[in-house]
């Protein structure tokens, strides 16, 4: 099965390799001595060039071109290391036993089913807020249940009924396609 975001032509693995390069250069000592020394010697010859609008044009067209360049390389960056935080967040939260399984690949959720577990974390986080001992809370109905009880150290007992109307919980069935 070949990955959906691995080039699977010749001249895609070589764009992959080169602006890998590029990006881990483009973030050393050495690429900033090189822009810094481009500047250096732009502004020395001005003089000589009487500071002309072609010697200003230079300089301006120099640094858009590699602004518009670097916005593209940044952005495969930042998708790269986003994808890699993310798969690291799914092996922890599919680890962790407690951890809601709702989370795993929770970055292709619409922005609609994102808002509803944002509301189902913060109701959490405020029903945590009068916990004697927040650790043992990962639902809104445990936290709700231990709450009324009078048990504020006790999670809901395996196998209990959830407590109905808790109108912020995800939706439990199967995610709409991305």
């Amino acid at each position: 099965m070949t990955h959906p975001h691995r080039p699977r032509s010749a001249i895609g693995r070589m764009l992959e390799r080169g602006s890998a390069y590029i990006t881990h250069w483009s973030g050393s000592s050495w690429a900033f001595a090189l822009a810094l020394l481009t500047i250096v010697v732009w502004v020395v010859t001005g003089p000589f060039f009487g500071f002309s609008d072609t010697w200003q044009l230079v300089i301006n067209t120099g640094t858009t071109v590699v602004t518009f360049l670097m916005v593209f390389l940044i952005q495969r960056a930042q998708n790269k290391e986003s994808l890699a935080v993310q798969l690291k967040l799914n092996e922890i939260v599919a680890a962790l036993e407690g951890a809601s399984n709702r989370l795993i690949d929770i970055e292709n959720l619409s922005e609609a089913e994102l808002d509803v577990i944002h509301r189902h974390y913060h109701k959490l986080a405020e029903i945590a807020k009068h916990e004697s001992d927040i650790r043992r809370s990962h639902s809104i109905e445990e936290a709700r249940h231990r709450s009324r009880a009078g048990h504020k150290s006790r999670p809901r007992p395996a196998g209990a009924p959830p407590e109905a109307g808790a109108a912020c919980e995800p939706p439990a069935g199967p995610r709409p396609p991305a």
